[in-house]
């Protein structure tokens, strides 16, 4: 379990904005934080990291507190049990693969988990390539693993994926969502993508101006945020139940189709209700 409640004031590019969230998480969630630029995001993640001092407030994980601001109580980042991934990677340019990853154990520990980490992260082959011969979507691989070798309480996420292409992209969610099952994480993801947080969250917190404003489900996050009325979108997945999950301007929502014989690409023409959606229409495209 994930409890905080913090403050503090910060300075965005629209002036000073007053950032005052709390919340609880359950242990082995996949949560996401959606939310405009500047709304504090990142902010709450690296106050989460304790690379960022909150002004007020406090931060337990399970049974341990990080932060307390009454009790004067402030973990370094190093003695929290957290994996963070930037977006801009972070790796070290003089080490091969392999060196990066395990950079974060300690000197003692076992590096059993390095090998299992190349080869979740299909980077195995790639083990001893320098950092500067590998891809975007390599190097991202690289410090997925690197974050997770740890086994970290938190897993914190600050739009990582942002930098790759579509297909990559896609690939890269599936590695992450194996990862956050295999090692039983908590992870807590920084996204605009609204795709990405229907394929991998449990739950969404939308933050705007420093407050979260709405706490929900995924699909009825995104289905909430239209307003009702009929709508187009493209059904851009087909899940495993037979739900389908369609793409309406650059939102996403799941439903469960009362038309059979749908496909990825088939236009759809939904009613969106606040947490209802019904299938009119549809037609190949």
């Amino acid at each position: 379990m994930i409890e905080f409640s913090l403050h503090k004031t910060l300075h965005t590019a629209e002036g000073e904005m007053q950032l005052n969230v709390s919340a609880k998480i359950e242990s082995g969630k996949f949560v996401s934080l959606y939310g405009a630029s500047g709304s504090g995001k990142t902010s709450l993640l690296r106050m989460l990291a304790g690379f960022m001092k909150p002004e007020n407030g406090y931060i337990k994980v399970n049974d341990a507190v990080w932060f307390d601001r009454a009790k004067k109580i402030n973990t370094e980042p190093q003695h929290r049990k957290i994996g963070f991934v930037f977006q801009d990677y972070a790796l070290f340019p003089n080490m091969n693969v392999r060196e990066n990853i395990s950079f974060a154990l300690k000197k003692n520990e076992s590096k059993e988990i390095v090998d299992e980490l190349l080869e979740l992260s299909g980077l195995s082959n790639l083990a001893n390539r320098k950092i500067q011969a590998l891809s975007g979507g390599q190097q991202q691989r690289v410090a997925l693993a690197r974050a997770i070798v740890k086994k970290p309480s938190v897993l914190l996420l600050d739009e990582p994926l942002s930098a790759v292409d579509s297909g990559m992209r896609a690939q890269l969610q599936g590695t992450l969502a194996e990862m956050h099952k295999r090692f039983g994480l908590t992870t807590i993801l920084v996204s605009h993508n609204s795709d990405e947080i229907v394929k991998l969250s449990d739950t969404v917190f939308h933050l705007e101006n420093g407050k979260f404003q709405q706490q929900a489900a995924p699909a009825t996050f995104f289905l909430n945020a239209f307003t009702p009325g009929t709508l187009t979108g493209t059904i851009v997945a087909i899940e495993d139940n037979g739900n389908a999950v369609v793409l309406i301007d650059d939102r996403m929502i799941r439903i469960d189709p009362s038309i059979k014989r749908l496909k990825i690409n088939d236009k759809v023409e939904i009613i969106c209700d606040p947490g209802t959606v019904s299938i009119l229409d549809h037609r190949d495209c």
